[in-house]
């Protein structure tokens, strides 16, 4: 191949192309460029074997189209921070068992994952018994909203 009057091997224009999808990648880590040099390599392979530069670029765009429909996603989900939740987060929706009486109006205690929390009832006119079953439906501060299991 000829680029600006220089003779230039299609091996080293495929390794040059991955390399710069590699770097790009590097820099923006969005998972989209690593697909196009996974392209480029089986472009470099087919050169190895002296295939005509058609099949070369054909073979380029096939295998990184199929690369970035078949496996960006699963890498996605695989690589996706933030999803999990933590602390307190985590809380939410789970049971808890109360341990001291939530009057109405007023504040008790419900223990969950071993560790006791200050705890109101959601809707803050019912009084929940010790021994109940809740679900937490929110934290605000240190403190547990929950529900009733009966009324969730």
């Amino acid at each position: 191949m000829v680029l600006f009057g220089i003779s230039i091997s299609m091996i080293v224009c495929w390794l040059v192309i991955a390399l710069i999808m590699l770097i790009v990648e590097a820099l923006t880590a969005g998972l989209t460029t690593i697909w196009f040099a996974g392209g480029a390599f089986a472009a470099l392979i087919c050169a190895l074997f002296d295939s005509p530069v058609v099949v070369q670029i054909a073979l380029f765009f096939i295998v990184s189209i199929c690369l970035l429909v078949f496996t960006r996603k699963i890498f996605v989900e695989k690589l996706q921070t933030g999803s999990e939740k933590t602390n307190v987060d985590a809380l939410i929706g789970e049971r808890a068992v109360i341990e001291t009486d939530i009057p109405a109006y007023g504040v008790g205690q419900a223990k969950v994952g071993g560790q006791v929390w200050s705890a109101v009832c959601e809707k803050q006119d019912m009084e929940i018994k010790a021994g109940s079953l809740v679900v937490i439906h929110a934290v605000e501060g240190v403190k547990l909203i929950v529900v009733p299991i009966e009324e969730h």
